[in-house]
């Protein structure tokens, strides 16, 4: 009799694994666009739980060498505009200034939209890692009418930050300033005996603040204010004009300040943390929120907790009402305890890959309350889940549980023994299934997927994938979706997918269709 391995009814349907995935189980290997924005929408040039931070940095380094200049500008946009990641998209410039010049200068200022975008292409190219140490004509150019295009206010505003600071920015570029005022900013800045009658007006008021002349709190970063002797009014004044993301990461400052004792001020601030405008112009991940929930102190009152909670609901906006019945299985194995954005020394993040996986979760339970639950490791994890309940909430009672091996095909094979019938599967993982596995031609996840759709014709998968890596567990095709990062775009492909309105290879459609 034939092998029924080789020969059975299914496995001519089912493509030969290619390679091994970084935790040694059979994988197909993404095709270099793919992998490549697979990197740029996950990674964050940090040590994650498979791979190095210098490991991350070969590989991207290497994927862009395999693809047109074209394809890296349009990665970069993509997820920088998109996907609100900040180190990839910023290599990928750095990358293109020596590949191709004028099209890294067509597309600088998409990329390079805040002052940390800034400084972090210029550390880039001055570490020497994409084939230049010094900035060069074409990249100078480009920063000089970054700073000329910005008022002066924007420019001492962005004066915060370090390694490297604005100060060395200028210092290396030498923009001409086209006024009185910017030339004795520049001054000011540089530390080369300014006329203090000349600066900026708002860099005159912060100067006397400084000096006690003014008691007004001039509108300035928070940052520039922190490290002076503050009473509780001025702590208060503060307060109430900071920005979003100021307000989001200082809500225990402050407490400790007493800003909260003022009721009608919480009230503010409340008001402005639930805001839906300000939360999308912010581009805030949606764990970020969780993460600020989790880091409250105990002096924070509750209307703060509650309008974070709002906070976190609003961010989900994209997350798409399904129809039909769809199943959701969030990856709670060992390998999902690490950091989602790797291993930073004290700047670590706390929120875990399995937490952004359960996150992801109960939002798609909160929009579709039918919705199937099968968190996994090895084996499907009972668990019951209230769509009723809040996002936070159902993510919290997910990410605690963790541990063991990673077997994507699992919650699959648990939804064909019991001959399950649905439209959508979504897969939440880092992708680096190993345990189990029968052998044979393809991955164990292929063959689970072939058998439930031949039951379910129609059926369509969906695998997010929180991490870089430069392979996967099912292979794009009409039917199967590959899709990386954790910002709110995902949810809106994750629609488009289930709606019919996209097929499993344009994701990457979608970044060559952007206009460079």
């Amino acid at each position: 009799m034939a092998n029924t391995t080789l020969f059975g009814s299914l496995g001519g349907l089912i493509p030969r694994a290619t390679t091994r995935n970084e935790a040694g189980g059979a994988a197909h290997q993404r095709p270099p666009e793919q992998a490549l924005a697979q990197y740029a929408a996950t990674g964050c040039m940090n040590a994650t739980f498979y791979a190095s931070d210098a490991g991350q940095l070969d590989r991207v380094l290497d994927l862009a060498s395999r693809v047109s200049p074209a394809f890296v500008a349009k990665t970069a946009i993509y997820c920088r505009q998109r996907g609100h990641m900040k180190d990839v998209p910023a290599l990928l410039l750095a990358i293109l200034s020596r590949r191709d010049p004028a099209l890294m200068d067509g597309v600088f200022d998409r990329v390079v939209d805040t002052p940390r975008m800034l400084r972090t292409f210029v550390q880039i190219v001055r570490s020497g890692v994409t084939g230049r140490k010094s900035l060069g004509s074409a990249p100078k150019r480009c920063v000089r009418r970054w700073l000329d295009r910005r008022s002066d206010a924007a420019v001492f505003a962005a004066s915060i930050g370090r390694d490297p600071s604005l100060v060395d920015v200028v210092r290396m570029v030498h923009p001409k300033p086209g006024t009185p005022a910017r030339a004795a900013l520049y001054a000011y800045l540089l530390d080369r005996n300014p006329d203090l009658a000349r600066v900026p007006e708002l860099v005159q008021r912060f100067e006397a603040f400084k000096a006690g002349a003014l008691t007004e709190v001039p509108d300035v970063p928070f940052q520039m204010l922190t490290g002076l002797a503050l009473d509780r009014s001025a702590w208060r004044a503060i307060a109430r004009t900071a920005s979003w993301q100021a307000t989001r990461m200082n809500l225990n400052t402050f407490a400790r300040q007493g800003v909260f004792a003022d009721g009608e001020l919480v009230e503010v601030i409340a008001a402005r943390l639930r805001n839906a405008e300000a939360i999308a112009s912010a581009r805030v991940f949606p764990y970020q929120l969780l993460a600020a929930t989790r880091a409250l102190a105990a002096e924070v009152p509750l209307a703060i907790r509650s309008a974070l909670e709002d906070a976190i609901e609003l961010s989900l906006g994209n997350v798409p009402q399904i129809a039909g019945q769809i199943f959701v299985c969030p990856d709670v194995s060992g390998s999902m305890a690490s950091p989602l954005t790797g291993v930073r020394g004290s700047a670590t993040t706390a929120i875990r890959c399995v937490d952004v996986a359960a996150l992801v979760t109960a939002a798609l339970l909160r929009r579709n309350p039918t919705a199937d639950v099968l968190p996994f490791e090895e084996r499907v994890v009972p668990l019951r889940l209230s769509p009723r309940d809040t996002v936070a909430t159902n993510a919290e009672r997910l990410a605690a549980v963790n541990g063991g091996g990673t077997r994507v095909s699992a919650p699959l094979a648990a939804l064909n023994a019991r001959r399950a019938s649905g439209e959508l599967v979504v897969v939440v993982s880092d992708n680096q299934s190993w345990a189990g596995g029968k052998g044979g031609r393809g991955t164990e996840t292929m063959r689970e997927w072939q058998v439930f759709r031949t039951r379910n014709p129609g059926a369509r998968l969906a695998l997010i994938d929180l991490q870089p890596g430069a392979t996967t567990q099912a292979i794009d095709r009409d039917d199967i979706l590959n899709v990386g990062g954790f910002s709110d775009d995902v949810f809106t492909v994750l629609g488009e997918f289930a709606a019919g309105q996209l097929n499993g290879t344009q994701w990457i459609d979608r970044i060559e269709a952007i206009a460079v």
